[in-house]
Order: structure tokens, then C-alpha cells, then sequence
């Protein structure tokens, strides 16, 4: 999944994407969402929807040997991306056997965001004063990984990285910390990098490597 400035051809533009895929047998399906943060918007779009299961039946009914079993699929994302990319893997578990989140904006609530308040209006089914109104709802991956480990819910793996010149390097820590204290296994990494290409070129292939051989 693309980050909020980006498109479904980013990841074919700026990355290898295509040999990380040869390499490992995969089908990369890279879907456009806008700037709507991988949300079912108050206009009309639902984004959420697409991503998570209009898509899916639409590729493996296109493409007969894309599998539907959870341990054949995974999803991952960059920035508004890996956000997308939790949301849809602690909405729905039982679809993904991974997922892989790069500098993800993890932020929603918890930043507050101000400067995208009237944006967020028109994208979020709230009455939005604040972006903080979003807290503890199906927008909001702490309250979503919160949920699922008070239900002890099988989650799929979760892989996290983010560099540590990147803005989003607190709540990606603050996320791996949640995520100790409810308990939910996942991997987290902060190493050398910032919120740019070439990290995430890198780090996409660590993570296909740990989502298929862990």
C-alpha cells in the first residue's frame, strides 16, 4: 500500500518491487487510495472495503492461481501505507498470515495532527473537531490491537520498521511498546534511515524475507 503522497505506481517507480516478487514467487497487488487513508470515506468511497475485500475476490477470480488461504497472503505498506496495512491486518486477521508496516503513520489519534483537520473531515465518518475524536475507534490501530489481544485473537505476524531520522520514529516506538505490554508478539526494528525510497526499498525486502521464512 502507497503513502499519502504517492499512488499505485510507486512502488513499481521507485523500487524493485518486481524482482523482490519474481524471487519469492509472489503476486504484488499495489491498489490506489488516494489520500484517503485506507478508509471508507464520509463522500461515498470506500477505500476500506476495496483494499480488504472487493479486491482480493475481484484478483483471485482474474487470476486463478492467487490463493485465498490466510497463510498464502500477506499486506504491507509505507507511511499512510503500513498504516493502511495494520488496519486492515487487525480488522481482519483471520485474511493475512503477515503484515509488514515501513515508517507506518501510526498516528492518527495519537499525534493529534491538527494541520490535517479539515482534510480529515471530509474523509473520516466523524463529526471531526479534532483528529484525537478518532481515538478508540476502527480508525485507531492501538485500539485495534488493544481489542484483539483482550480477545486473544490469532493476529498475523506483524513486522515494523522505522528509521530513526523519521518523524513518525516516536509512535512507531510507542506502537512496539503497546504492542510488549498487550502481550502481542511482533517484530520491531529502528535502525539508520529517514522517510524516503531507498529505506523502504531496502527494508521491504527484509521484511518479505521475514514474512515468508519465519
Amino acid at each position: 500500500l502507497h503513502g499519502l503522497t504517492d499512488d499505485q505506481s510507486a512502488w513499481m517507480r521507485y523500487t524493485t518491487i518486481e524482482r523482490y516478487a519474481a524471487k519469492h514467487n509472489l503476486a504484488v497487488v499495489m491498489p490506489n487510495a488516494d489520500r484517503a487513508w485506507y478508509t471508507n470515506t464520509t463522500y461515498g468511497v470506500n477505500y476500506f472495503n476495496y483494499i480488504t475485500k472487493e479486491l482480493p475476490t475481484v484478483c483471485r477470480a482474474t487470476f486463478r492461481m492467487m490463493s485465498d488461504k490466510r497463510e498464502d497472503n500477506l499486506i504491507g505498506g509505507l507511511s499512510m501505507g503500513g498504516y493502511g496495512a495494520l488496519k486492515a491486518a487487525l480488522t481482519y486477521p483471520e485474511q493475512y498470515a503477515a503484515c509488514i508496516s515501513l515508517s507506518g503513520a501510526l498516528d492518527v489519534t495519537r499525534r493529534g495532527r491538527a494541520d490535517y483537520a479539515n482534510e480529515w473531515r471530509t474523509i473520516f465518518q466523524l463529526d471531526m473537531q479534532d483528529p484525537a475524536e478518532l481515538a478508540g475507534t476502527e480508525h485507531d490501530v492501538f485500539a485495534l490491537a488493544a481489542k484483539a489481544g483482550e480477545a486473544g485473537v490469532e493476529l498475523p505476524r506483524l513486522y515494523l520498521w522505522c528509521g530513526t531520522e523519521d518523524a513518525l520514529l516516536e509512535v512507531n516506538q510507542s506502537f512496539d511498546a503497546h504492542l510488549q505490554k498487550l502481550g502481542i508478539a511482533h517484530f520491531f526494528e529502528a535502525s539508520e534511515g529517514n522517510h524516503s525510497w531507498p529505506w523502504w526499498d531496502r527494508h521491504i525486502q527484509n521484511g518479505l524475507a521475514w514474512a515468508l521464512n519465519g
